[in-house]
């Protein structure tokens, strides 16, 4: 079976992934299409709206055939290695094909841009290094220094998606899987990722935009699949943000010293002063975020470190991952994705998990720990691991 891959959040599935979903479909090349799909905590650094068998429910009602977890040590990091987690799943699970929206850019770019990327590095750091004095994000160095050593770049690194897009294919060269895994980029309609106004375009909106309006409580049904309106009614009131778990937050980062904080995974540059210091002026995660952000350090990069916090995710444990076998973690599937996993398993070289016991919680200690971390949430969100079985579309 040809088995194309999408590596995604659905936070909430919307119709702009319907629409991915659609133009794969139309190549008639896709006989099973399977999502590696970030669990309770996200490549932002934020709670996903609604939890990971809910959004996984939305996948395959939409026309996802499997869905895997992006394990959290992986869903929750920058692009570069965010991408490295994904793909390795795809390429255990033998995926030929990768799809991903972006706003512009053809296959033939992304391997351009990732061959000068892998064969300049050195260059590149080096000039990365020329610009550590200006205060600006770590990706706009990284962008402005490309681009002096090559202003014919053809990409447009400003996108978040287009960063991402072009992890996966360099994550591909470096693991010499180009003759295995292919890439199909799709052009994204309407709304950009990061796009706020949910009236942008009459059907599609960004994910963020639609969860700033379910927040202001603002329609959102015409930007959503009926399956996934009908459901995201049901779930409505489970719904969670960063505000929801400020006071957990808040008390790890009274509670830890300033040593113990410095063990925390991106804790660098005396960033546990900084969190020390104003943890207790705010009351809210919003007034956290506006006191501690700087030119530095984008929101991005700060949520993605109180992330860390909140987890107790060290250095140690992202170490250890690195060098560690990955699992195949399933959240649900249609009778296609089974038999796609049935023809596969005997290939697998990672563990394929569908339950969690006493045999297999050691393989997925992490997942539990967050799953637990993200019901304090809202006192209505179910387990997440035991007593959970994979969501089944009929």
């Amino acid at each position: 079976m040809k088995a194309w891959g999408i590596i995604a959040e659905y936070n909430p599935f919307h119709n702009g992934h319907a629409y991915q979903i659609e133009k794969i479909k139309e190549t008639n090349d896709a006989e099973v299409i399977v999502a590696i799909m970030s669990g309770n905590f996200l490549q932002r650094g934020e709670p996903a709206i609604l939890d990971k068998w809910t959004r996984a429910e939305m996948a395959l009602n939409a026309g996802i055939d499997l869905v895997i977890e992006l394990p959290v040590l992986w869903s929750t990091q920058p692009a570069d290695y965010f991408a490295e987690g994904a793909v390795r799943l795809l390429e255990a699970l033998k995926i030929d094909t990768i799809s991903f929206g972006v706003e512009a850019g053809e296959s033939v770019d992304f391997l351009e841009a990732a061959k000068f990327l892998i064969q300049n590095e050195k260059q590149i750091m080096e000039a990365i290094e020329n610009h550590s004095e200006m205060n600006m994000p770590y990706a706009q160095k990284m962008e402005e220094a490309i681009l002096s050593l090559n202003p014919s770049f053809p990409l447009d690194l400003s996108s978040p998606n287009v960063q991402l897009a072009l992890s996966y294919q360099k994550v591909i060269l470096d693991r010499k899987l180009e003759e295995k895994i292919d890439i199909f980029p799709i052009e994204r309609v309407g709304a950009g990722y990061q796009e706020e106004k949910i009236n942008y375009h009459p059907s599609i909106a960004s994910a963020t935009a639609i969860r700033k309006a379910v927040f202001r409580e603002e329609d959102i049904s015409s930007y959503l699949v009926e399956s996934t309106q009908l459901l995201f009614n049901q779930e409505h009131e489970k719904k969670v943000s960063w505000e929801n778990y400020f006071p957990y937050l808040k008390y790890q980062l009274i509670i830890k010293t300033k040593s113990e904080l410095r063990e925390i995974y991106q804790m660098t540059e005396g960033l546990e002063n900084r969190l020390k210091k104003y943890i207790t002026e705010a009351d809210s995660f919003e007034e956290f975020m506006n006191k501690i952000k700087t030119k530095r350090y984008t929101r991005t990069r700060l949520q993605r470190l109180l992330v860390y916090v909140l987890l107790n995710i060290k250095k140690a444990d992202i170490k250890e991952a690195f060098y560690t076998r990955s699992v195949i973690r399933i959240l649900g599937f249609n009778q296609k994705g089974q038999n796609y996993l049935n023809s596969k398993k005997d290939e697998l070289e990672f563990p394929l998990v569908s339950n969690i016991n006493q045999e297999t919680k050691k393989l997925l200690d992490f997942e539990i720990k967050s799953g637990e971390i993200y019901r304090l949430g809202h006192s209505k969100i179910r387990k997440q691991d035991f007593s959970r079985k994979p969501v089944i579309f009929d």
